[in-house]
This record gives structure tokens, C-alpha cells and sequence, in this order.
């Protein structure tokens, strides 16, 4: 099931549900054929069946052989709450592979809230940001609620330019629940900045992660010839030779990586670097982590 996590597998799929339904299903699959699955799918113990309770959680097995009604309870069935934050800037257009930056952070969201309300029957919530707040999907795991997630995703356009200030201070308003916070950007900003205005999040008793989410190219940048750089958030332009890309820029990509990683884990953020061309699964094992940490 492996391939079925693979970004450019995932591309063909044209369904925002389908593709979440596919990357989450494969996941769990592979989770039950490895020697450390666990988190909440994690069979714990029976009881025995009362009026209202969900007949696809009896163990029909055990019925048969029993005559008795008995429900599988799994570790950490406490509900939790998960709020993506979707950076939706001009900059998440980059694209050297089948997948853009918009494009993979669309399938993370996607897998990560089929996860969260198919799989964990937790609440989920969106919000998609700029310079502002484009779109606001109130976390919720009512009936409907995979279809207002997903349609928030499809209308999730790049556009503008990136600012941290406003989605989490609408974020901040809007909480009244603690839960997992998901910050999914390319995080073209000075780390200690993006810290500084994430790390208020965590005085709300949130688990909060960062998705670094950049093109391969951003990391590893290769020229053939001298070529002109145009920034999208800004439209500045500079002139980089093959050299420079090879030696100097990686320095500074790096730098800024390892800044981020560092100051973020100091904060008490969880951080995941992830590029497009790397499969899903990272970003779901993460999630499930800081799910059964905040169910502990």
C-alpha cells in the first residue's frame, strides 16, 4: 500500500475524498502489519453492548461464538480537536515535481481530517489563510462536516502574500476547546517570528505542529545555467548562477531549516520537515502522536 502514499500516485486522483479515503486506508493498513502499531486503533478491552451504542464496534466474531453482545473498546477514545491551518499564499505554487506545494499541503489536510473523523471521531476545523483569513470551517464532526472541510481545500487558491499575525489571532478568538493545532506553510519568514507568533497557541494547552512544506528543488536547487529566481510573494528578481545555487543557497536554506526546527522545539512545537516528492505517512504518524499525548 505503500505506493498509495506516493504524491504522484495521488495526483490522478481528482476527488479531494476519495484521494483522503486512499492515503488514510493505506496508512492504516501498514500500520497493522507493523511490530509498533498502537496510538487509538489499539485494541484494549471488551464491554458488553448497551442500547445506542455503534453495532459497527461489536465484535460480530465473538458474538457467533458466544451468543453475547459485546462492544471492542480501543486506547484513547477520548474525542480531541483538530484545526489545520492551510497557508495559502502565492509562494505554495512552486512546483518541480507532478505535485505543487498547494497541491500536497490540500492532500496532508485531506488525509488528516478523513484521519481525524473517520478513523478518531474527532471534530476538525479549517482555516485557510493569506495576508488574511480566506476561509473558516468551524471544527465540528457532525454529519456534513467532511463535505465543508473538503470544499474548503478546493476553494484553498495561492494568492497574496504570507502573514501568521491574523489566522492565529482568528484562531486564538475562536478557541474554545483545547485540542491539535496543525500549521501546514512553506514558512518563507524569519524563524523566530513564526515562533513568536505561533508559540501563543501552546498557553491554551494545544498541541501544535509545524509542516514545513517545501519543493525539493527549495532544498536541494540545481542549474544548468545562470537563471533568473522570481520570489511569488513579492515578484523580486536576482540572477543565480549554478554555483551559487550549489554552495551558498543551500547554506542559507539550511540555516533557515535548522532555525526553524530548533526554536520551534524549543517553544514546545512539534516540527516535521516534508517535501513534495515524500509520502504521507510522516504527517499522519505525527498526528496520531500528538493525539494519544493530548488524550494521555
Amino acid at each position: 500500500m505503500q505506493r498509495f502514499l506516493q504524491p504522484a500516485v495521488l495526483s490522478a486522483i481528482s476527488s479531494l475524498d476519495l484521494l483522503a479515503k486512499t492515503v488514510v486506508d493505506g496508512f492504516v493498513a501498514g500500520l497493522h502489519r507493523s511490530p509498533d502499531f498502537g496510538f487509538s486503533q489499539e485494541f484494549a478491552e471488551y464491554r458488553a453492548y448497551a442500547p445506542g451504542d455503534d453495532l459497527r464496534h461489536v465484535d460480530w466474531n465473538l458474538f457467533g461464538r458466544t451468543d453475547r453482545t459485546y462492544i471492542k473498546r480501543y486506547r484513547g477514545e477520548t474525542n480531541s480537536q483538530l484545526t489545520v491551518l492551510l497557508d495559502a499564499s502565492n509562494s505554495m505554487q512552486l512546483a518541480s515535481t507532478d505535485v505543487s506545494k498547494m497541491d500536497y499541503a490540500r492532500y496532508l489536510a485531506a488525509s488528516l481530517f478523513y484521519m481525524a473523523i473517520k478513523r478518531q471521531r474527532d471534530a476538525a476545523g479549517l482555516i485557510v489563510f493569506d495576508d488574511e483569513v480566506r476561509e473558516y470551517v468551524r471544527p465540528s464532526a457532525r454529519s456534513g462536516q467532511m463535505v465543508r472541510l473538503m470544499g474548503g481545500l478546493e476553494h484553498a487558491e495561492p494568492r497574496a502574500r504570507t502573514d501568521f499575525g491574523k489566522p492565529l489571532h482568528h484562531f486564538q478568538q475562536l478557541l474554545h476547546r483545547r485540542g491539535i493545532a496543525v500549521v501546514v506553510s512553506d514558512f518563507y519568514e524569519e524563524p523566530e517570528l513564526i515562533v513568536k507568533t505561533i508559540e501563543p497557541l501552546r498557553f491554551h494547552g494545544n498541541e501544535v505542529v509545524l509542516f514545513h512544506v517545501l519543493d525539493p528543488q527549495e532544498v536541494r536547487m540545481e542549474l544548468k545555467s545562470a537563471s533568473v529566481l522570481v520570489d511569488l510573494e513579492t515578484d523580486q528578481r536576482i540572477e543565480v548562477i549554478p554555483e551559487y545555487a550549489k554552495t551558498t543557497y543551500r547554506q542559507k536554506m539550511q540555516a533557515h531549516i535548522e532555525a526553524l526546527r530548533s526554536k520551534a522545539r524549543a517553544a514546545g512545537l512539534d516540527y516535521r520537515l516534508l517535501l513534495t516528492d515524500q509520502p504521507l505517512d510522516h504527517a499522519l504518524r505525527e498526528y496520531l502522536t500528538l493525539r494519544q499525548r493530548g488524550n494521555a
